[in-house]
C-alpha cells in the first residue's frame, strides 16, 4: 500500500510534544525524553493508551444505565413530588408541544453518549485485534468523535434547560437526582476515553504488516 511506504515520524526518530506540539528528535534508547520548549515528557505513543481507554469507556458504559434509569431531578411542590428521568423529560417536552427541544434533549443526552461509546469501543477493539482493515475510515471516525467531544457539555446545558422549562409555582423546589451524577460521570468519562485513545495505533498495525 502507498500509505505504508510513506515516511512516518516514528521511522524518522521524531517525537511530538502532546502539550505544545513541538517536534523533537528522539533521544538514545533507555533515556527519558523531555520537550525542549515546555519540559513535558515525550512519548512515541500515549502510555497505556488502550488500557486507559477501556477503563474509562467501560466505567462510562456502566454509568450509562443508571444515568437513564434513575431520576435526574426531583420536583417538590404543593401538589406533591415528581421524579423525572431523561426519557420522561423528553416525553414531557414532546407531549407539551416542544418537539424541537424534545428532539435536542434526546439526541444530546441519549444518542450522542451512546454512539460515542460504541464508536470508541469499535476503535479500541480494532486496535487491540491488530486489524488492518479500513484505517482511513477509522481515522475519520476518531476525528468525528473528537469533534463531537467539543460539544459534550451540551448534554449538561440541555438538562439545565429542561429544569428551567418545568412549570412550577414559586413554592416549588428542584433538586438534582442520583441520575444527574451518573449522567455527568458518563460525559466526563467519555471525554477522558477519547483523549486517552491514540489514533496512531490504528496505523501501527499497517506498518507491522508492510
Amino acid at each position: 500500500m502507498r500509505t505504508t511506504a510513506a515516511p512516518t515520524a516514528a521511522r524518522m526518530g521524531l517525537l511530538v510534544c502532546e502539550v505544545c506540539r513541538l517536534v523533537s528528535r528522539a533521544p538514545a534508547p533507555g533515556s527519558d525524553a523531555h520537550c525542549p520548549r515546555c519540559g513535558a515528557m515525550l512519548h512515541q505513543r500515549k502510555p497505556a493508551s488502550l488500557a486507559r481507554t477501556w477503563a474509562f469507556l467501560l466505567t462510562a458504559m456502566i454509568l450509562y444505565v443508571p444515568a437513564n434509569m434513575l431520576p435526574i431531578m426531583d420536583t417538590s411542590s404543593l401538589y406533591g413530588t415528581q421524579r423525572d428521568t431523561i426519557v420522561s423529560g423528553v416525553a414531557f417536552l414532546w407531549t407539551s408541544g416542544s418537539f424541537i427541544l424534545a428532539a435536542l434533549v434526546f439526541f444530546a443526552s441519549v444518542m450522542v453518549p451512546l454512539v460515542k461509546m460504541i464508536a470508541l469501543a469499535v476503535l479500541a477493539a480494532s486496535v487491540q485485534l491488530r486489524s488492518t482493515k479500513h484505517p482511513r475510515t477509522r481515522t475519520r471516525l476518531y476525528r468525528i468523535i473528537e469533534y463531537v467531544g467539543r460539544w459534550s457539555m451540551l448534554d449538561i446545558f440541555v438538562v439545565t434547560m429542561l429544569v428551567a422549562l418545568v412549570q412550577v409555582s414559586t413554592l416549588a423546589t428542584i433538586h438534582a437526582g442520583p441520575g444527574a451524577a451518573a449522567f455527568g460521570g458518563v460525559v466526563v468519562l467519555t471525554m477522558f476515553a477519547a483523549a486517552s485513545f491514540d489514533p496512531r495505533l490504528i496505523w501501527d498495525a499497517q506498518r507491522e504488516n508492510s
